[in-house]
């Protein structure tokens, strides 16, 4: 028993000192009542410093700051005691634990400090709060007051304002106001939860950086990323990395830079991004405005509105499109492209402009320097449009249209066509036809309107209404050029056969002279209006953004008409052959018959502000 005593009276001594030097370096609020505390009110007296502990863990990568360092102030604890066996330079502490460190308080059920380190370590319902707006909730808490770095482990959460993030383990760095996780965690808004392996918080600027595995979940969709600045007032995710929004059986977007407005679902795409809805329409370009919610596309630089199930691409470097209503408009280096058949059609114009009538149908307009490319036909315009409802390609203002060694001409030109191939081409006033036989002739046809019919890609009539003229150089079978032959008549229908000529009805009183080709002087060759103008024609589908000068003259001086030349000049058999028949056969050469399918796409004159820059 007297050892007992003496161990007992040794311990209380030890502790009355302890409690005497601790009194002297501390700012402790006097608490009574239990065993081990001053039972009267003590003077306040230096804060206590405090500094890491050894088992605290220190994060690479994590933001440094360079603020001036202050002590760390302990201002209530219910219970404290000192075992240098279990803590050599750190006391222990108990009970209601709050310190105070600039301005912020931190709160825990217990705590060991370090004062030689300017450091503690706080355990149980450990909690900072800073001002009125910022609070941070975990199981531990490792705080070092020279840096002002805190290390919360443990359902880690910090709130702020509305804005509330979780985590295992974060790094709060109070100088430099940023807080950080590395093994993944959550950041929550009132409008997306967004998740990432890593993730840094800036609550003074109200913005978030997440890396890896980033997750940005919405009502109305989902965003997948690599990297993502997240704005916490503006509900604004800047895209740093390939990203992919993803709104499920509607659209996807993707982009690897740019920004996206998650209420108003508004965003600016810069860099590969590309748009794809669920009924095959695809927008890509190097700059993208994109309005989800009201359906309206702006794209700029080598941009491609392509519709994968209707097979037409429209290109250029600026493109508007509109969901509802499907109306779509190019301008600057604008293409179509038609691939539904399987000869690739080019059209190019200044503008290109489409929308729908319905459901179904859809008209297609294009402005200005229009030009077609095809393998089998090439045409020019000044202006084009195309009605899906009946398949018709206008072809307006000076059109010209060639196909094989054929070139044809006239106020407007009509293509009508039939499951994607030609059915019937109509050459409205003016209409002129020539066909190269040489270097110098031409076979030629005119009259006020034509109509070609054409099957299974074959021409195989031609009917002339209305003044119909006619200029051939027929041969022979073995191929000698026989003379020149010319006909007039109110109407011309030419049939053809395997692409020959098998025979010419003029009615209802033909006229026709046949010139020996010896005879024949360059004046006589050419039928009024005659303009061969294959210095326009586009050779391979790239020639359709020249714009090449039309500086052909066209042959207008009037030719003398067959029934002024049998006037003016005795009948010869060797030289004139006057037609006694309404219908005659005449050897000719023929060319291969037009075939454009123009797509459901076009162009018209616009009043949005482009803004395109570059070439394609």
């Amino acid at each position: 028993m007297g050892v007992v005593r003496s161990k007992i009276r040794l311990l209380l001594m030890l502790t009355l000192l302890s409690v005497g030097v601790f009194a002297q370096n501390t700012m402790l609020r006097p608490v009574s009542g239990k065993s081990g505390n001053p039972s009267k009110s003590q003077p306040k007296s230096k804060p206590v410093k405090t500094v890491t502990t050894p088992t605290a863990q220190s994060e690479t990568s994590k933001p440094t700051s360079n603020t001036k360092k202050t002590n760390v102030f302990l201002e209530n604890a219910e219970i404290f005691s000192y075992d240098k066996d279990v803590m050599a330079d750190g006391q222990l502490l108990k009970g209601n634990v709050r310190f105070r460190h600039d301005d912020a308080y931190l709160y825990c059920d217990s705590a060991y400090f370090f004062e030689e380190r300017n450091s503690f370590n706080a355990y149980g319902h450990v909690r900072i709060v800073q001002g009125d707006t910022l609070f941070i909730y975990g199981d531990v808490l490792y705080y070092d007051g020279d840096t002002k770095m805190a290390r919360l482990r443990k359902n880690v959460r910090m709130h702020n304002r509305q804005i509330r993030l979780t985590t295992d383990s974060l790094n709060y760095d109070r100088g430099a106001n940023v807080g950080y996780y590395f093994t993944g965690g959550k950041l929550t808004d009132t409008s997306n939860v967004l998740t990432s392996k890593f993730g840094y918080y800036y609550p003074g600027l109200e913005m978030a950086l997440f890396k890896e595995k980033v997750k940005l979940t919405n009502p109305k969709f989902v965003m997948n990323a690599d990297t993502l600045k997240y704005f916490t007032e503006t509900n604004l995710a800047q895209i740093l990395g390939p990203t992919t929004v993803i709104y499920e059986k509607e659209t996807t977007i993707y982009s690897e830079k740019g920004w996206y407005d998650t209420n108003t679902e508004q965003s600016e795409l810069l860099l590969n991004s590309l748009v794809t809805h669920q009924d095959g329409k695809t927008l890509k370009g190097d700059t993208i405005f994109y309005d989800k919610k009201n359906g309206i596309g702006h794209a700029h630089h080598h941009v491609e509105l392509d519709d994968t199930v209707k097979k037409v691409s429209l290109r250029g470097h600026y493109v508007y499109y509109k969901e509802e209503g499907d109306v779509a408009l190019a301008k600057d280096s604008a293409l179509m492209i038609d691939h539904s058949t399987i000869d690739t059609l080019y059209l190019n114009a200044d503008t290109l402009f489409s929308y729908a009538v319905d459901s179904v149908d859809k008209v297609v307009e294009a402005f200005y320097n229009v030009r077609v490319f095809r393998n089998d036909v090439q045409a020019v315009c000044d202006s084009a449009r195309y009605e899906t409802r009946d398949s018709v390609l206008h072809l307006m203002k000076m059109p010209i249209l060639w196909s094989g060694n054929q070139q044809m001409t006239g106020d407007t030109i009509r293509i009508f066509s039939l499951n994607n191939e030609v059915e019937r081409l109509q050459v409205i006033n003016s209409a002129f036809v020539c066909q190269q036989e040489d270097s110098i002739r031409f076979n030629q046809l005119s009259g006020k309107e034509l109509t070609a019919y054409v099957a299974e890609g074959e021409l195989y009539r031609v009917d002339v209404r209305g003044n119909a003229q006619s200029l051939f150089f027929p041969r022979e079978a073995d191929s000698t050029m026989i003379g020149m032959n010319e006909t007039e008549s109110s109407f011309l229908t030419v049939y053809f056969q395997e692409k020959k000529v098998d025979r010419i009805v003029l009615y209802p009183t033909p006229t026709g002279i046949m010139t020996p080709l010896d005879q024949v002087s360059k004046e006589m060759m050419y039928l009024p209006n005659y303009s061969w103008q294959v210095g326009l024609r586009p050779q391979k589908w790239e020639d359709v953004f020249l714009r090449p000068e039309r500086t052909v003259t066209v042959a207008t001086k009037r030719r003398r008409r067959i029934s002024e030349v049998e006037e003016q000049e005795p009948k010869s058999e060797a030289k004139t052959n006057r037609m006694s028949a309404t219908e005659t056969t005449l050897p000719m050469s023929s060319g291969s018959s037009p075939r454009p399918a123009m797509p459901n796409i076009g162009s018209s004159s616009s009043t949005l502000k482009t803004n395109a820059l570059g070439g394609k």
